[in-house]
């Protein structure tokens, strides 16, 4: 796991562009944010390297993969509100899966497969139905 840990930037802070070389993505609705340099996170195993699911397991932010990242579900479902234009086109296999998802958007992604090819500032929202409340040895996302 990374060493940088999840910060929580001022709405000043964020509404600065992130530094050179640097990749900032805000999960919401929990508004975590984390930044690090691009190229430097390591792959934690869970859906492709650099994926938001990659970023968000780096970082212990929560998001659900039923199928640990392989693509096989829909449950890492988000949507991309910022930045998509840095990150990598949809495959087949995703877009194929993504026809079973709830509530698809044309920002629909799913966070095991969309990877952030180059540095800038993300923002994804985990769809409010897609948040599982009660998994077990995962951290709550309601705080309690």
């Amino acid at each position: 796991m990374s060493e940088t840990q999840v910060t929580y930037l001022t709405a000043a802070e964020l509404a600065t562009p992130a530094a050179e070389n640097q990749v900032r993505v805000t999960f919401l609705p929990e508004d975590k944010t984390v930044e690090f340099p691009f190229g430097s996170l390591e792959y934690d195993g869970h859906g492709l390297p650099m994926s938001f699911l990659d970023i968000a397991e780096n970082y212990g932010i929560f998001l659900d993969h039923a199928c640990g990242g392989a693509c096989a579900c829909t449950t890492c479902h988000l949507w991309i509100k910022q930045g998509a234009q840095g990150v990598s086109e949809a495959e087949d296999l995703e877009l194929d899966r993504m026809e079973t998802a709830a509530d698809i958007q044309l920002s629909s992604r799913l966070g095991c497969q969309a990877v952030v090819e180059k540095p800038g500032t993300y923002v994804v929202e985990i769809p409010k139905w897609n948040r599982n409340y009660v998994q077990e040895g995962k951290p709550s996302t309601t705080g309690t």
